[in-house]
């Protein structure tokens, strides 16, 4: 996208907009002002309306929450189901079987490859290989877009023979699911897993040597962490500040605010500030639970702890490829269909929250429902929105090193240092709060 300069030499004011950024999920605009090489003014703008979710689910059954969340987002709608039911399920005091949490884990990583996949090869390389969009890309570099398209394809596949399609799967519920695969549904996928096992090995070495501007920041990285496995459907959250709570206590500690130039809400930390969430966060404060494929891959990456270059996030979305392979290759291989494929939830006046590991981050649910089970309050704080104060600090440090450049490179590097977080723009506009007076 090329900026309007509307540079105003009398008076040294330059100013940049970017009315539409390229490359990311939903609308956002960028505006950039600079007088005398300095930075004057910078905002991440976006203009998309929300999507008042939170008042959908409100008067619905308990068991509709997870096919109305899917709806939020359709490449990261099994994030919101696993929420959704996670929350649920700690509601209603359900425990689940160990297959069902396996298949869990297994329907997230088909999530995560076909997510990681769209992002690095076609939404974030183009910026380190001088291409405009994948289009160009496939033409200068059509063997990795075809490897792309087949990581993103075999993605998208896991998720349909376990949620029942791509797009919105709806077999996920309350207490397990509707349908349980067979062993013999799953073993297909095996065969590709081994393939794009190797094939994100491949991403991995090939995203290692693209050219990463020297840019760091001070994060307070913020993830679940489980003791036994890399974080997905369960754990605590942490950062490496000292944060360890229990989903329950996220609103404790985590507000949103509202921000006159974004319909998205910022999310700070109380009396800390802004925070980061996504694959960085993961991978710092996770490596040492990912398994050893995919620590070997980030040390032969270079990546030294802690990664706190955010351009190298295409890397660490890289790793977590190998990991998402590794992982489903190993639900598959120990898979025994469960006694059923669901646990009678009965309803109660209760409240439950959880958090997952979306993509892009973490991802946390509340719902309070009724002695009849409807939904009387429920609050969703998506991954995006949780990272946008902290994308325009990014921006905010990152620009001012670019002031004497044209305003096509100002803009072309800003946009990049925004798809770093790969955001999920219709994700964040996810709430409004609306007063009326009617006098």
């Amino acid at each position: 996208m090329i900026p309007t300069d509307t540079a105003v030499a009398k008076a040294g004011v330059n100013t940049i907009e970017v009315p539409v950024l390229a490359r990311v999920e939903g609308e956002g605009a960028l505006f950039i002002k600079t007088k005398g090489g300095k930075l004057l003014d910078l905002k991440l703008k976006i203009p998309e309306p929300p999507r008042l979710f939170e008042g959908f689910l409100t008067g619905r059954h308990f068991m509709e929450a997870p096919d109305i969340t899917a709806r939020i987002c359709g490449i990261c709608p099994i994030a919101y189901q696993m929420s959704a039911v996670h929350a649920m399920e700690r509601a209603l005091g359900v425990e689940i079987h160990p297959q069902v949490r396996a298949l869990r884990r297994l329907f997230y990583c088909g999530e995560w490859i076909e997510s990681h996949a769209l992002h690095v090869y076609m939404l974030h390389a183009p910026d380190f290989l001088g291409c405009q969009d994948a289009i160009e890309l496939a033409g200068t570099h059509k063997d990795i877009v075809l490897q792309a398209l087949r990581l993103k394809k075999l993605g998208n596949e896991i998720v349909r023979v376990l949620g029942g399609r791509e797009i919105h799967p709806v077999s996920a519920c309350v207490g397990g699911f509707y349908k349980t695969p067979r062993p013999e549904d799953l073993a297909p996928l095996a065969e590709e897993l081994k393939w794009a096992l190797d094939a994100s090995l491949a991403t991995v070495r090939l995203v290692a040597t693209f050219p990463f501007p020297d840019f760091e920041a001070d994060y307070e990285f913020v993830s679940l962490s489980h003791p036994d496995e890399y974080p997905l459907c369960e754990g605590r959250v942490v950062s490496n500040r000292g944060l360890d709570i229990d989903p329950a206590e996220f609103e404790e500690h985590s507000i949103e605010q509202h921000v006159r130039h974004s319909n998205a809400l910022h999310s700070v930390l109380k009396a800390r500030g802004s925070y980061h969430v996504g694959p960085l966060a993961r991978f710092n404060l996770n490596f040492n639970k990912l398994p050893e494929i995919a620590r070997q891959a980030a040390l032969e990456a270079g990546l030294e702890l802690p990664v706190r270059n955010p351009f190298k996030s295409i890397v660490v979305r890289a790793v977590e490829l190998v990991f998402a392979c590794h992982e489903a290759l190993r639900v598959i291989g120990e898979y025994e269909p469960p006694p059923k494929p669901r646990v009678p939830c009965e309803p109660r006046a209760s409240t439950g929250m959880a958090a997952t590991e979306a993509p892009r981050g973490l991802l946390y649910h509340r719902y309070s429902i009724d002695e009849g089970g409807l939904i009387t309050s429920a609050r969703i704080v998506p991954p995006t929105a949780q990272n946008m104060k902290r994308i325009e600090e990014d921006l905010c440090a990152y620009v001012p090193d670019l002031v004497d450049l044209p305003n096509e490179e100002i803009a072309w590097k800003a946009e990049q240092a925004v798809r770093n977080y790969d955001p999920c723009i219709s994700c964040a506009t996810h709430f409004l709060k609306l007063s009326i007076d009617r006098g």
